[in-house]
């Protein structure tokens, strides 16, 4: 928006206690234009003195309470929200017309669905995905979603593949040492990232066209769809290893999921996967 007389602001917990009170004040009076921020927009201090429209991107990442308190912000604001995964209730909105939906199919020139494989848990076939990629000069995203363990799990990765370059990272870790490993694996410096589920969305790295995810029968359908997400945003081939402990007796819902991101690999499958986890999971309450 540089070329227009719009003023744009960020609000987020990583920036100084004094710099997000200039920002509050700032909305307070009317002096931006636009704020980008997280779930910090949602909290008591900030005011807006006349909201006009709302942008909620990856709606799935905000729950109802969340949602009830956007409503608060204005009776009569414009709402656009935005996700490639839209929750059960959300897309049950849509279906019976509460709610206006549009649906994006076309990918960005040039992309490849990605290549995606639901298996046990093999060592000998995570060495062979990780290797081929490194070999291709590409990166890797290993989704290991245990804090406690995820050092030993990096370490067991180094180990496994002595020429990888491994790093790992997870939510307790401060903004600061998030930013400096993300940044270490954007530069190239490493080339495996070892993390939890911080790597959800918002992470645009075209390198990285390997991702192996760890227990995925313990994440839900939508929350897998954009872990694998990461990978498959350059023109080259992209693979998924989704994996489960070997000999693992697995719940009739924990199969449904994995047999549906298996199905559903096509581009704009996001919304049969909604779909799909709308038929599992039902639709909640409306009312609430």
């Amino acid at each position: 928006m540089k070329d227009y007389p719009v003023k744009v602001e960020i609000l987020n917990r990583f920036k100084t206690k004094k710099y997000q009170d200039e920002v509050v004040k700032k909305l307070k009076l009317g002096e931006v234009d636009i704020v980008i921020g997280t779930h910090r927009l949602l909290s008591k201090d900030v005011e807006f003195r006349d909201l006009g429209l709302l942008i909620i991107d990856e709606e799935h990442r905000f729950g109802v309470r969340d949602k009830e308190k956007i409503k608060t912000l204005k009776n009569n604001v414009d709402v656009l929200t935005m996700t490639a995964t839209p929750i059960p209730r959300t897309m049950h909105m849509s279906i019976v017309g509460i709610r206006d939906m549009s649906v994006l199919y076309e990918p960005p020139h040039n992309r490849k669905p990605v290549q995606t494989y639901v298996l046990e848990y093999d060592q000998e076939v995570i060495r062979e995905a990780i290797t081929k990629e490194l070999e291709r000069e590409g990166q890797v995203f290993y989704l290991f979603n245990n804090v406690e363990q995820i050092q030993r799990k990096a370490e067991e990765i180094s180990d496994l593949i002595p020429e990888a370059e491994v790093a790992y990272a997870h939510g307790r870790m401060s903004g600061k040492q998030i930013e400096e490993i993300m940044q270490d694996f954007i530069d190239k410096k490493t080339n495996v990232l070892v993390c939890t589920t911080i790597l959800e969305s918002g992470i645009d790295i075209p390198n990285a066209n390997t991702i192996i995810v760890e227990n995925a029968d313990r994440m839900g359908l939508a929350q897998l769809y954009q872990i694998r997400g990461r990978v498959g945003r350059a023109d080259r081939q992209a693979y998924a290893f989704i994996t489960y402990k070997k000999d693992k007796l697995l719940s009739e819902v924990a199969d449904k999921r994995l047999k549906a991101i298996k199905e559903f690999t096509e581009f704009g499958s996001g919304f049969k996967i909604a779909m799909r986890d709308l038929e599992i999971r039902g639709a909640g309450s409306l009312l609430r």
